[in-house]
């Protein structure tokens, strides 16, 4: 099973073009059959998803996150930044002004796999994230040792 796995470094156009790298594009016909992205604000970052994984978002979203107090706040969020991407002939997504805006992405930027999506982040704050997480990592022995990966 393909996903997405890795890093990379891109610079946007100055029509905000982002190109997807070849592995992701790759991810996207082989796993999901499409090169459509979903993409949307997240905490720090954009989030991109193939169409499948967005809409199993949205049925969990319909079906467990009216249980969650106070949730209407996050979908509303979520769903208010949702953008259609696809993936042009020469691999690149436009994000739009209003997204790029919300997280300070001008034109240096970081993609970051996450298995099942892809984050879009501003490379500054993907530097200050991975700093962060580098100097907290003893935070995560709890959660490691209980997958039995530490």
């Amino acid at each position: 099973m393909q996903r997405f796995r890795s890093h990379s470094e891109h610079s946007l156009d100055p029509k905000g073009r982002l190109n997807i790298p070849a592995r992701f594009r790759d991810v996207l016909r082989e796993q999901y059959a499409s090169e459509m992205l979903i993409v949307t604000n997240w905490q720090q970052c954009l989030r991109a998803y193939p169409v499948l994984e967005w809409e199993a978002m949205e049925e969990k979203l319909l079906d467990q996150g009216r249980m969650q107090p106070n949730f209407s706040k996050f979908v509303r969020y979520l769903i208010a930044g949702v953008s259609e991407c696809p993936v042009d002939k020469q691999g690149r997504i436009l994000l739009p002004p209003t997204l790029r805006a919300s997280f300070a992405i001008d034109k240096e930027v970081v993609l970051v796999g996450m298995l099942q999506h892809f984050e879009i982040w501003d490379k500054n704050a993907w530097e200050q994230e991975t700093r962060h997480t580098r100097e907290s990592f003893e935070e995560f022995s709890v959660g490691l040792s209980a997958l039995g990966i530490l």
